[in-house]
């Protein structure tokens, strides 16, 4: 699980921080959910709380052999930074010190039990939020320039979180940090105790750039990061006179930046370039008194200076949060949900603010923006950053479908710019997912130039030189091969070619390019993808019934545990076990190659049952029940299997066990298991506990859990309403006994979107035992590749 361009390389955090991080336990959970009678009371913007992810969990049972000696478990990676939707700027609190290492997984800003906070940013760089910049911190007294930054204790009990809205206390200075957001610019709201030294430090992280203090009230400054999707400028505006001010860098050189001699600082300085170039602003406060920071960045100084001016044009704080309050409100009131425990609506409304993290909106119609290539464009629709196909793009594309069709059409519209500036449709990481929003989108009627997207969807499928790893083998072949090392291959081995999973996930892809081609009436193309989309079938080892990687002769890969985790040999960031359910597009016929129902349903059940317990230590491989792995996207959608193989009451179950165990059952009940890539694990949750699940995003197909809710409406994007009662629904009633769609018997565990585009009301009538005759026949199965639609 990954940021588009940054992999973890682990490195062990010092001993001394993981005593100071386990010695403050996490609050209880009763701090973290309000009493039912407050819930009561409570709108969806209320319930939602931006923490739910940035905590590991903590069961051992939950969290496998992982992580590594020395390292962290993986929390969701979620930021409870201030941000609206799909917002590119983000006011977000830094307590992980990415300068020096990140050791969870990604360079995410926030880890909820580090002890101490850095600093805050608001906006800059890329996804993932540590790329964020710069650095905004209040010191009091004496500071010191960064990497080391003059960090603080801050109070966990005083720490809030709210759509919009982050407050914390720091201990360390006696000061209370506020932080909001508009679409494009941040308000910090710093209240000082009395002092004559109270201080606000800005810097640029290691790369630099250039800073400059104009006047007595503004820093601005260009970093040297050219990646950064809302401009490399910046322009932040202080509230009051400097009293005091001065520059600083890291001392020209190859010296690290620490020790007496290695920073540059000069006092009354106005302009500083360099590594770490930053200014130091100093103020008179009285006890109680506000210092306010807003800043923008942009394509330039100009820019950045238009949008502070036009979003936040005064100092009315309060008026900012309010405004991102009722932003967030409008979209959250859209789905309405009662019953239920205050845990789960909580969480249900937490992880669907999650869901909205991604992708970003960089640049609306007409206004400028730097292009994938650096050139300053403006542009002709609003702008969205690249998706990340093989996190969001199983899950979470097909929430924004449902809910947003009109910003999916932008999305759309920037990745195919995206392609026509790179000469190829995005991939993200690994797989080739682009088609899955497009063929999706299309199927849910979302209008679009279908046509011209095809043309580089077609261009990754069958250019070598693209972005298809290995594609040359695998269209001369049918599979890709992986070579075997002279060493352990388990983790933290990070070699190889993944050459079986990357067929899996290949065969899938070409299977929603059939189907696109089929659309287009290009038969040619329909019949080409269509064969290349069995090619699961080459790396599927009949003799064990396991996905199995093979040499370039063709010989199955040995020794083979499928209990053993792999990132990049033969599987990704995976075992044999979660890897065998990557055949999303064919499930039956995924039946068809372990022996048929029965012995489907036998391995599902040993999949979910047998103890997870290899040698390799998988940093991803965190949510485990049994050999499941919910912390990471190649086996999240196998709970759903049972609905193909007549055994539906099985899913109904797991999907409840899933969503109670994995999710926020940490002392803190902020737990995350895994990462949350930008939205995918919390849209598992949000569109799980709704009641389905859309196990191939390309298709319109949605296959039915067990909904949490006694009823939940949902306000699709056309304007219809799709509405799920559950009857005699509770913690021990998860069985579905019967169901109707709009007051007809209902009998498949799965419906389309064509179902319900018009408007729609699910009724299902639940029970403590299951109904093992409900959704179990053959001919009530979902659609599979081998099994027509």
């Amino acid at each position: 699980m990954r940021d588009e361009t940054v992999r973890w390389q682990g490195k062990r955090r010092s001993r001394k921080m993981a005593i100071i991080a386990s010695s403050l336990a996490m609050l209880p959970l009763i701090l973290a959910f309000p009493t039912a009678t407050a819930q009561q009371a409570q709108s969806p913007v209320d319930l939602a709380d931006p923490l739910v992810g940035t905590a590991p969990l903590d069961d051992p049972k939950l969290i496998g052999n992982a992580p590594p000696p020395g390292e962290p478990v993986y929390s969701g990676q979620t930021s409870p930074g201030a941000r609206l939707p799909h917002g590119s700027v983000e006011a977000a609190p830094v307590n992980n010190n990415i300068e020096l290492l990140y050791p969870n997984g990604v360079p995410v800003p926030y880890y909820y039990t580090n002890p101490t906070m850095i600093g805050f940013t608001g906006g800059g760089g890329s996804t993932y939020g540590g790329g964020a910049e710069p650095f905004i911190m209040p010191v009091v007294g004496d500071w010191s320039p960064p990497p080391a930054y003059s960090q603080s204790y801050y109070d966990k009990s005083r720490e809030k979180a709210s759509p919009g809205y982050y407050s914390v206390y720091l201990d360390s200075f006696r000061t209370q940090a506020e932080l909001t957001a508009t679409r494009w610019a941040s308000v910090m709201r710093f209240t000082f105790p009395a002092s004559e030294r109270s201080n606000i430090i800005v810097n640029l992280p290691r790369h630099g750039g250039s800073v400059e203090v104009v006047g007595d009230r503004i820093i601005r400054g260009i970093s040297n990061d050219k990646d950064s999707a809302d401009g490399g400028y910046f322009v932040a505006e202080f509230s009051k006179p400097f009293a005091a001010l001065g520059t600083f860098r890291k001392a020209p050189g190859d010296n690290a930046g620490w020790g007496i001699g290695t920073s540059d600082v000069k006092p009354g300085g106005r302009e500083m370039s360099g590594s770490y170039a930053g200014s130091y602003v100093t103020f008179k406060t009285k006890a109680g008194e506000q210092v306010l920071v807003k800043m923008a960045h942009g394509t330039s100084y100009e820019q950045a200076a238009q949008r502070l001016a036009a979003e936040v044009p005064g100092w009315d704080f309060e008026g900012v949060h309010a405004a991102a309050r009722d932003t967030w409100a409008q979209l959250l009131n859209r789905v309405r949900v009662t019953g239920g425990t205050d845990k789960q609506r909580k969480l249900f409304y937490s992880t669907l603010f999650q869901s909205f993290a991604s992708p970003r909106l960089i640049a609306q119609k007409g206004e400028k923006f730097a292009d994938t290539n650096g050139k300053v464009q403006t542009a002709t629709h609003d702008r969205y950053g690249p998706v990340p196909f093989w996190d969001t793009g199983r899950n979470q594309i097909v929430l924004l479908e449902l809910m947003e069709p009109d910003a999916v059409q932008n999305i759309m519209a920037s990745e195919l710019a995206m392609a026509r500036e790179k000469g190829y449709m995005n991939t993200s990481f690994h797989g080739d997912n682009a088609v899955f929003l497009f063929l999706g989108a299309w199927e849910r009627g979302i209008e679009f130039d279908y046509e011209a997207a095809y043309e580089y969807l077609r261009k990754n499928a069958t250019d070598p030189k693209g972005p298809r790893g290995y594609l040359a083998e695998y269209m001369k072949q049918g599979w890709i091969s992986d070579i075997v090392p002279d060493h352990n291959p388990s983790p933290p081995y990070a070699g190889g070619k993944a050459g079986a999973d990357k067929t899996l996930e290949y065969a899938w892809d070409d299977y929603a390019l059939a189907l696109y081609a089929k659309k287009l009436g290009k038969d040619a193309d329909h019949k080409m993808f269509l064969k290349r989309a069995g090619n699961y079938a080459n790396v599927f080892d009949k003799s064990i019934g396991f996905i199995r990687g093979r040499t370039a002769d063709g010989k199955w890969i040995a020794p083979f545990d499928p209990q053993e985790p792999y990132y990049n040999f033969m599987m990704k960031e995976a075992s044999g076990w979660s890897t065998l359910w990557l055949v999303p597009h064919d499930v039956q016929g995924l039946i068809g190659l372990i022996g048929g129902r029965d012995a489907f349903n036998a391995k599902l059940d040993e999949f979910f049952t047998k103890p997870y317990n290899p040698t390799g230590i998988c940093r991803d491989c965190t949510g485990v029940i049994g050999q499941y792995v919910h912390g990471n996207q190649p086996d999240q959608q196998a709970p759903y299997y049972y609905n193909w193989s007549g055994q539906p009451w099985k899913t109904q179950a797991l999907v409840r066990q899933i969503l109670g165990t994995t999710y926020g059952s940490d002392a803190s009940g902020y737990g995350y298991p895994g990462m949350d890539d930008q939205g995918a694990t919390s849209s598992w949750y949000a569109l799980s506990a709704l009641g389905f699940y859309p196990v191939d995003p390309s298709s319109q197909d949605y296959i039915i859990g067990s909904p949490v809710f006694d009823d939940a409406s949902l306000d699709m994007g056309n304007g219809k309403t799709l509405r799920i009662v559950a009857n005699n629904n509770s913690a021990t009633n998860v069985y579905i006994q019967s169901a109707t769609l709009n007051g007809k018997p209902w009998n498949k565990p799965w419906f389309r979107h064509d179902d319900v585009k018009d408007g729609a009301t699910f009724v299902f009538t639940m029970g403590p035992k299951p109904n093992k005759a409900w959704g179990a026949a053959p001919d009530a199965a979902p659609p599979s590749m081998s099994r027509k639609r």
